[in-house]
């Protein structure tokens, strides 16, 4: 074999290496959030006024949803900072995102916690709510972890969160670009 040959081989296996651990962290991180998020918690943490405001329509006031967006502090604060701890188990910038279907919107979905970087492959920039991705759907109804790259430069790890009845109630997404830029996120 070559000399070029060979380096390129090599080059190429590092690269996959690193591959491999890019998208190891996020799983790895993922599947500690199943465990360490409370889906009794995450349940709590909308509340009923805001979930009443987020299908109204007011042609007096176009953004009567977002500006109704009300938490339970107790519960947002413990899912937040759970969250927070999750995205510093990977040694790059990352964000744990918090989703959770919309109740008697089978097809919708609602991204409830955000994080630091504002990165997420699924949320469009100020959305309340939008249609359910299949990989969320997927992890809703088996449970299992889904990795998910759908974007050029872009994973997600998508984790189910249990509540004590065993019922799949959120996902997590664990994200991250491999080039970052930190631009791009924040509008």
């Amino acid at each position: 074999m070559t000399k070029p040959v060979l380096l390129l081989l090599l080059a190429a296996a590092a690269a996959l290496a690193d591959d491999d651990r890019f998208t190891g962290e996020l799983d790895n991180a993922a599947r500690v959030a199943s465990v360490m998020l409370d889906g009794d918690v995450c349940r709590n943490i909308v509340t009923a006024r805001a979930m009443d405001y987020m299908f109204r329509d007011d042609p007096e006031d176009r953004f009567l949803g977002g500006d109704n967006y009300e938490v339970n502090y107790a519960a947002f604060d413990s899912a937040k900072k759970t969250l927070i701890r999750i995205s510093r188990l990977v040694s790059f910038p990352a964000d744990a995102n918090l989703w959770m279907p919309v109740p008697g919107h089978p097809d919708k979905i609602r991204v409830v916690i955000r994080n630091v970087h504002e990165l997420s492959q699924f949320w469009p920039w100020g959305a309340l709510y939008q249609n359910m991705i299949p990989e969320m759907k997927i992890v809703l109804e088996t449970g299992r972890r889904v990795t998910v790259a759908q974007k050029p430069g872009w994973v997600s790890v998508l984790a189910p969160v249990w509540d004590s009845l065993g019922d799949v109630v959120a996902v997590v997404e664990v994200a991250s670009q491999r080039q970052l830029d930190s631009h791009e996120n924040v509008k």
